[in-house]
């Protein structure tokens, strides 16, 4: 490999962590809706270089989890109730063409995953935030792993960051701690490893309807 190739390689790694180091403050809600994103603080913060910075920023840019400002740089995408209800129903949509393909096309390999999934996420529950999101996310995506459409799955994902900073909101929803939330994961797991493809994606929908409701307490959102 040349020196060249090696450079590359390696500030593709480097643009690559800051990009995940950023998703994450993101859509937990460390950094906070419409905030600055300025290059030189965050050289400082990544600990890396203004082009890794500059990258990852354009990367989440193509997300939708920051926004381009003109001459006046980045900012972290506001958070508004139309754009949330736009997600919801875009996920309802999307996740269920990909669930019933992913069922109806199940076979033991992927049951093994999915159940195995499911137990790290289960596991994960007691441990820092950012494992439990890991593994929950890997469950959600895993339902949906069948599906033989990368490009969909690819829509599901994104789909998914965006909606990560939604639900952060709703946890601070006085009613969301009643809320069975360990239940709602195990009946769709059921009702996906049963193939009972209708209900399965009933117990999906209702699950992602779920959040919204509790949304609906927040004024900011309003």
């Amino acid at each position: 490999m040349s020196k060249k190739d090696v450079d590359e390689t390696r500030n593709q790694s480097t643009t690559q962590r800051a990009y995940i180091a950023l998703r994450d403050a993101i859509i937990t809600g460390e950094i906070a809706p419409g905030e600055k994103l300025k290059v030189e603080t965050l050289k400082s913060t990544l600990d890396t270089g203004a082009s890794p910075v500059r990258e990852a920023l354009s990367l989440l840019t193509s997300n939708q989890l920051v926004e381009r400002r003109d001459q006046r740089g980045f900012r972290v995408a506001l958070t508004s109730r139309k754009q949330f209800e736009e997600i919801l129903s875009l996920r309802c949509k999307l996740e269920d063409l990909a669930l019933r393909a992913s069922v109806e096309s199940r076979s033991s390999e992927w049951e093994e995953e999915l159940v195995l999934a499911h137990h790290h996420m289960e596991k994960s529950v007691s441990e820092p935030l950012g494992i439990f999101e890991e593994r929950h996310k890997a469950f959600h995506l895993a339902l949906l792993s069948g599906c033989v459409s990368p490009i969909l799955l690819r829509f599901c994902e994104q789909l998914y960051d965006l909606n990560i900073r939604y639900r952060y909101l709703a946890i601070k929803s006085n009613g969301y701690a009643k809320r069975d939330v360990a239940g709602e994961h195990r009946a769709i797991l059921d009702a996906a490893i049963k193939g009972d493809v209708e209900l399965a994606s009933a117990q999906l929908i209702s699950h992602y309807r779920n959040t919204g409701a509790y949304l609906s307490e927040l004024i900011e959102l309003s």
